[in-house]
């Protein structure tokens, strides 16, 4: 039962996530395997402090972060670890809920500059909308500007009139005169909505159609990219760049760039209309921002430490969750249970008392930033008042500049806002230019120049081939042999010998440092890599299947394949038997991961989409690992007529599966230590016998 678990993801594997940690707070502990923080697509931990989402904080006070966390050796594999966490924790500006995102953490570019340039230039190309979006957003924002002022001039004339009737010296307020202020408004309104539609229409079709265009670009670059860039790259970093950096780029794009153009032909027009109206009075309002720029400065030198421990106690909790209950079976096995509710109780108390400290100083900011603006709104008034008895202003204008000072101040505000935002579209874009810039594939020959595969035999010959992934570790050391066409060849030796390799050089999936591979007589660094590779066929022992229907999964080998040839495929494979007691048969939809079927009918699937693909030359890497030994006998038949009129290299480590290969390989650190025959290497009692026999050992212990 054991074995069949699936093994959990876990930190120690590179491709899903990197190991890096990142740096916390003195004051509070580093928690052991603290994930690594990204920049976006995280969860918010607001979700996580709801009344039913966990335990309650202990009674006597808010739980503090424990000096040092648990042990949890005791309990968990030394495999298991928190898995990466990836996110900036929420949906707001800056990283999360609150205000704007105040004191989260924000990923930065490397190259600020650098970046924006490259980013202006890539929107170059649609510069006419973007001039576009600056104009209608500066009119859309003159004719708001204006507003308070017509306004006000409607209030002067209520006020004069009303004073009039009062002192008997006029009949009361021209309410026509009035109705044709307040229409005129509306309208001024209305026009300056529909120019913010306009730039909004615009500037979200430019937003999709650059996100558009980025996502094509990776998908291509990831095509032309080398093997050798995804084995030291994650794979989820990869994803990333086409999910997390585009979607936030996409979302800047459509909010914050008319965002920027709107909040700076405010903050302008706003002054102007300030100074208009008094220089004393917009003095007095101006004296409010410094005051608000050092509560704004305080809260987020104070909060800041928090939401980064609220991070990677999120991350924690989120590990915790992930590799626990993902293998709940292991859990119970060890009577873990207890162990793990606790450990899991530890960290979400840490959470809890992060995150509260967190979002209660981050919701400090507006309500103190309310206080400072109404005080200023008080001071406005006395001395708006004092110039209207002078005769100086009119009453109106008081009530003008009261809103001018409101707006004045919104923009204040989103200026921290934009910039966090800011940092991060261009930390992502940073991100895929850096991506998009990556040495490719080294040029191919041109189509009239290749070698037409139509007339290649399968004959396959190694000439003094020296390679290595790294240039200072080599593999292969120095590897000839020659292979006739429609020859059986078994390559065998221990992990690590350079078996996996040599199939890889052949497909061209890396290219040798030295010496040649010939397919029919040609270098293959002569074929075009697509030609290539349609005269190979190939069955991994890591299955790849993907989310789709039985058929188009084995379709996938021959995409002009009819369903009777899919079929056919199927029943060579061994494969047709069982793929009809499945529910829905040929039609039955695999999941993403393919989980729904057992490992071993993974493989006879590939098996199958090998056949169906009938190529020339067949690799078999461990094609039959994960199959049973009745289901292996029963395909071996189907897999020798399938090799008869094939070249076939078959890599294995069940050496009873190799015994009728025309020759057999025995590699070690790259080199050929012995070759021939099933019963000629046996007679020879060297390494080849050496392994067949270490299976059969100990077998009566």
């Amino acid at each position: 039962m054991m074995a069949e678990h699936r093994r959990p993801r876990d930190a120690a594997d590179p491709d899903r996530f990197p190991p890096h940690q990142p740096e916390l707070p003195p004051q509070l502990p580093k928690p052991p395997g603290a994930p690594h923080q990204a920049p976006f697509g995280a969860p918010n931990a607001a979700s996580l402090d709801a009344p039913d989402a966990g335990p309650r904080p202990p009674a006597g006070g808010l739980p503090k972060p424990p000096s040092a966390q648990p042990d949890r050796s005791r309990f968990q594999p030394a495999s298991f670890r928190a898995p990466a966490h990836r996110g900036p924790g929420g949906p707001g500006p800056g990283g999360g809920r609150g205000p704007g995102g105040f004191g989260r953490p924000v990923e930065k570019p490397k190259d600020f500059q650098g970046t924006l340039k490259k980013l202006i230039r890539y929107l170059g190309r649609y510069r006419l909308a973007l001039l576009a979006v600056v104009i209608f957003a500066i009119a859309s924002t003159v004719f708001s500007i204006v507003g308070p002022k017509i306004l006000g001039n409607a209030t002067t004339e209520l006020f004069n009139g009303i004073v009039a009737k009062l002192a008997g010296t006029g009949d009361g307020p021209d309410f026509t005169l009035i109705a044709n202020i307040l229409v005129f408004l509306l309208g001024l309104y209305l026009i300056s909505a529909l120019f913010q539609a306009m730039q909004g229409l615009i500037m979200t079709q430019v937003a999709n159609r650059v996100c558009y265009t980025l996502r094509r670009s990776i998908d291509e670059k990831i095509t032309r990219l080398p093997l050798a860039y995804f084995d030291t790259v994650s794979t989820g970093d990869v994803m990333s760049h086409i999910t997390n950096d585009v979607d936030v780029i996409q979302q800047s794009l459509a909010q914050s760039v008319t965002q920027i153009l709107t909040t700076i032909a405010m903050l302008i027009g706003t002054l102007a209309m300030m100074l208009s109206i008094s220089w004393q009075m917009t003095l007095i309002g101006l004296a409010t921002l410094p005051v608000s720029a050092v509560v704004i400065m305080f809260v987020i030198k104070n909060s800041q430490k928090h939401f980064i421990s609220q991070q990677s106690f999120l991350g924690e909790v989120n590990g915790l969750v992930e590799e626990n209950y993902g293998a709940h079976t292991i859990v119970k096995a060890f009577n873990r249970e207890q162990a793990v509710t606790s450990d899991f109780n530890d960290s979400n108390n840490s959470l809890y008392d992060a995150a509260w400290h967190a979002n209660f100083l981050s919701g400090l900011m507006m309500p103190i930033m309310n206080i400072i603006g109404n005080l200023g709104y008080v001071v406005v008034c006395i001395v708006g008042a004092w110039l209207a008895i002078q005769g100086r202003i009119m009453v109106g204008d008081i009530q003008a500049f009261i809103q001018y000072q409101r707006n004045f101040q919104q923009p204040i505000v989103q200026v921290s806002q934009i910039s966090n935002i800011l940092q991060q579209t261009l930390a992502g874009a940073e991100r895929i230019f850096s991506f998009l810039t990556e040495p490719e594939l080294p040029s191919e020959v041109s189509a009239e120049t290749a070698v037409n595969p139509e007339d290649v035999e399968a004959s396959v010959r190694f000439e003094h081939v020296r390679f290595g992934y790294k240039p200072e570790v080599v593999v292969i050391q120095d590897f000839s042999t020659s292979v006739a066409p429609g020859q059986k060849i078994a390559i065998v030796g221990h992990t690590g010998a350079g078996k996996t390799t040599l199939v890889k050089l052949l497909e061209r999936f890396y290219d040798v440092d030295s010496g040649r591979i010939l397919v029919g007589g040609h270098n293959i660094q002569d074929f075009r890599r697509s030609d290539l590779r349609n005269l190979i066929g190939m069955v991994l022992q890591d299955t790849w299947l993907f989310n789709g229907t039985i058929m188009e999964n084995i379709r996938y080998g021959k995409l002009d394949a009819s369903d009777d040839q899919v079929i056919e495929a199927a029943r060579v494979a061994q494969a047709d038997r069982f793929i009809r007691t499945l529910p829905g048969g040929y039609q039955m939809e695999l999941n993403e991961e393919a989980s729904n079927v057992s490992q071993g009918q993974k493989q006879l699937l590939t098996i199958a989409r090998a056949v169906l693909h009938d190529p020339r030359i067949l690799i078999l890497d461990e094609a039959t690992s994960s199959i049973d030994t009745r289901t292996e006998i029963q395909i071996q038949q189907a897999m020798d007529n399938l090799m008869a009129s094939r070249t076939s290299f078959i890599i294995a480590h069940r050496l009873s599966t190799i015994k009728n290969a025309d020759l057999i390989l025995v590699v070690d650190n790259g080199d050929i230590v012995e070759q021939g025959t099933h019963a000629e290497l046996l007679a020879r009692h060297g390494a080849y016998a050496k392994l067949y026999n270490s299976q059969f050992e100990n077998i009566d212990e």
